[in-house]
């Protein structure tokens, strides 16, 4: 009979994995942040670095470190599975996790101007009460004559 590869440690796995943690820091130095071996965030620090920086730049540095660390955390989580065999839903995730780039982030258009404000006793808006047909008075409640012999009737508004 060929020798089958020795079955892992099932409890020294677990605890490994349990144990698992990935860090990354920015290239600045500005974020720093590390995530367990589900790539679940458990730190985040940012450093004095981040005042000088605009919060889209902030987020950029923030996003781009998570994806670090989030690799990192994938490889070695698979490194850790491997003896388990490369196939399966798992290892597809990983091997997901280890690819993933997030799309860059759209270059901030400008906002049109807000409308302008009009105050009580200043402009006034055009009264277009008059434009409307009028609306007819309610013609009561439908009767019930025929609910039993129709079945049940259905009100989009229920």
């Amino acid at each position: 009979m060929a020798d089958r590869p020795a079955k892992p440690d099932r409890e020294g796995l677990l605890s490994e994995l349990s144990a698992l943690s990935a860090s990354a820091t920015s290239d600045d130095g500005a974020v720093s942040l590390s995530v367990n071996t589900d790539g679940v965030l458990t730190r985040l620090r940012l450093t004095d670095a981040v005042s000088g920086m605009s919060p889209a730049q902030i987020a950029d540095a923030v996003l781009q470190t998570y994806v670090e660390a989030q690799r990192e955390s994938a490889k070695r989580t698979g490194e850790l599975l491997a003896p388990l065999g490369s196939g399966g839903y798992l290892m597809d995730r990983l091997r997901w996790r280890m690819q993933y780039s997030p799309a860059p982030a759209p270059s901030p258009s400008p906002s049109p101007p807000p409308p302008p404000r009009h105050e009580r006793g200043g402009d006034v808006l055009k009264d277009r009460s008059e434009d409307a047909p009028a609306a007819a008075p309610p013609s009561g409640p439908e009767p019930d004559d025929d609910w039993y012999g129709k079945g049940p009737k259905f009100a989009p508004a229920w």
